[in-house]
């Protein structure tokens, strides 16, 4: 597939700009790779939590012969996953690799399939996976364009763990900003009342916290309570009146 082909990476990347979730950028190269090779089915497989899952497909065929794989932990399209390589079954009907499955796609109707992995080797590893009904079907299929929409959706699946990473980041910030401000507040009125130090005051605030196995934040949220007759309110989140 040549660089300004519609699979390139300024066309991934725009639809990747134009939908919500990953699920949905997934499903948008799912159909394009029905558009792209006609056949039965196509499904994405991630594994989350260390169990295989079809996220997206397009087709009708594809879930039933991924749940079929699922259930007997073997299967084209977990090997593809596992190993990082692709699986082509020419035809079911010749296939003895993976127990009763082989036969379970020719009873669906289903004679062959391709198996491309995605974002192989990492903790969310995946695979495109193609059915279609007569042998050898994708002997002349576009493997090119097909393995650029399983790199694409290698790309997308690392830019969205990049994007979970920073909001959770993001969130520990906040988390960890609102604590501080709780801290200070309760560390001014300790200084006030004990005419002491902002270390001194720390360490009674520190030790009321491993007296009563009370965080520490609370500890402080509490005493704030206690003396402004209402919960603290950090100064980051206060309306302006």
């Amino acid at each position: 597939m040549n660089a300004e082909g519609p699979y390139d990476s300024g066309h991934i990347t725009q639809w990747l700009l134009e939908t919500e979730s990953l699920e949905a950028f997934l499903q948008t190269l799912a159909d394009a790779a029905l558009e792209l090779v006609p056949c039965e089915g196509i499904g994405v497989t991630l594994e989350r939590d260390g169990r295989p899952l079809t996220v997206v497909s397009a087709g009708i065929a594809a879930p039933k012969l991924d749940e079929k794989q699922y259930g007997q932990d073997d299967g084209p399209c977990l090997q593809a996953l596992r190993s990082g390589k692709e699986i082509t079954v020419g035809d079911m009907l010749d296939e003895t690799r993976w127990g009763d499955y082989p036969a379970y796609a020719a009873s669906c109707g289903v004679r062959s399939s391709f198996s491309l992995p995605i974002a192989p080797h990492t903790d969310t590893a995946g695979a495109l996976n193609l059915y279609a009904d007569p042998p050898e079907a994708f002997a002349d299929a576009d493997l090119a364009a097909l393995r650029a929409l399983a790199a694409q959706a290698t790309e997308g699946i690392a830019l969205s763990q990049r994007i979970s990473n920073a909001q959770e980041l993001a969130d520990q910030m906040a988390t960890a900003m609102r604590s501080r401000s709780v801290i200070d507040q309760a560390l001014g009125i300790i200084m006030g009342q004990r005419r002491c130090t902002a270390d001194e005051a720390f360490g009674i605030l520190r030790s009321a916290s491993q007296h009563r196995n009370v965080k520490l934040r609370d500890v402080c949220a509490q005493l704030v309570a206690s003396v402004s007759g209402r919960p603290p309110v950090d100064p980051a989140f206060r309306r302006r009146s």
